[in-house]
């Protein structure tokens, strides 16, 4: 009797722990524009067995550029896709079957930066200044020109050097500039080494639609809502243990200090940058898309109510 109780034990922990794999009967691929810390509720999911769990298998791919990943789920060779909205709201607007299912960043992670000793009281005080700038087109530099023109100035009033996306700090703590517009892991890079934060974009604009999932119109309905599942349970988890979101951010970026990862994290999470939940909202989505218009890479705001399908967030969050 002991015996077969035993037994009856060890296959029902087996069974257990065969479920998520079994569940994971889907399968999608998503191809994200870059291996970006911003995209950090995307590697939760991964890393910790959420998508499996959610009744998907889910491979990531990285495309190296917004533009070529939005390409592999036009062709169909990638279900999903990770960038920011506007590319998928031009090439709808262009008429490509494409529109968003669900947020990853929801605030405007670009901070500006400057050294110790730069005196600095309102924008006005970079007039004439040379900052170092990611190479457009990028939001970065995109939310710095919509900066500067909310503040009465152009790009002509500064001297903008433009770098590789990433690249930002090298120039920058190489004194060839005393300011620099930089994402995450880059801010906190510059500020261990005494650099100083003047405007965090996130804190100035709210909330603001910055990376979502792009799909087909015609995807397989229960794929994307097991895709769209698996992330709503990473960004609970995020929310609810921060320290494991840090452990997964220093995974993913092994080479970096990890002590930058963790303030660099700490600082998206306690900014917003990261949502709480999979939901982008129409006022979101438009600050978002109205910095492309203002810029002229956009003609008008989508519909938002074709654009963002909301059905698979509604489930999502329901269901978590």
């Amino acid at each position: 009797m002991l015996k077969s109780f035993r037994s009856a034990a060890l296959l029902a922990a087996a069974l257990a722990c065969a479920t998520p794999a079994a569940a994971a009967n889907l399968k999608a691929t998503v191809s994200q524009a870059f291996q970006s810390m911003l995209y950090l509720p995307l590697y939760v999911a991964l890393d910790e067995g959420l998508f499996e769990k959610a009744g998907i298998d889910v491979t990531k791919e990285t495309a190296g550029a917004p533009s070529v990943a939005l390409s592999a789920v036009i062709s169909k060779s990638a279900q999903f896709s990770l960038h920011g909205p506007e590319w998928t709201a031009v090439a709808a607007s262009k008429g490509a079957p494409v529109n968003i299912i669900c947020n990853v960043v929801n605030g405007a992670a670009v901070w500006i930066a400057a050294a110790p000793d730069f005196p600095f009281k309102e924008a006005k005080d970079l007039k004439g200044q040379t900052i170092v700038a990611g190479l457009m087109p990028t939001t970065s530099t995109s939310l710095f020109l919509k900066y500067l023109k909310e503040n009465g100035m152009t790009k002509d009033d500064v001297n903008i050097t433009q770098v590789q996306i990433g690249t930002e700090p090298g120039p920058f703590l190489a004194g060839q500039a005393k300011v620099a517009v930089m994402y995450e892991p880059g801010l906190d890079q510059a500020v261990a080494k005494g650099m100083k934060v003047l405007v965090g974009f996130p804190q100035h604009y709210g909330a603001y639609a910055f990376s979502a999932i792009s799909a087909r119109k015609d995807v397989d309905p229960a794929t994307a809502q097991a895709f769209v599942n698996g992330l709503q349970a990473a960004l609970v988890l995020m929310k609810t243990d921060q320290a494991k979101a840090i452990a997964v951010a220093k995974k993913e970026f092994p080479t970096l200090d990890p002590a930058v990862v963790e303030a660099a994290v700490k600082r998206m999470m306690s900014e917003k940058v990261y949502p709480e939940t999979a939901d982008i909202s129409p006022d979101a989505l438009k600050v978002g898309l109205d910095t492309q218009i203002a810029l002229g890479n956009l003609a008008a705001q989508p519909d938002y109510a074709t654009f963002v399908r909301r059905s698979f967030i509604e489930k999502a969050i329901a269901g978590n």
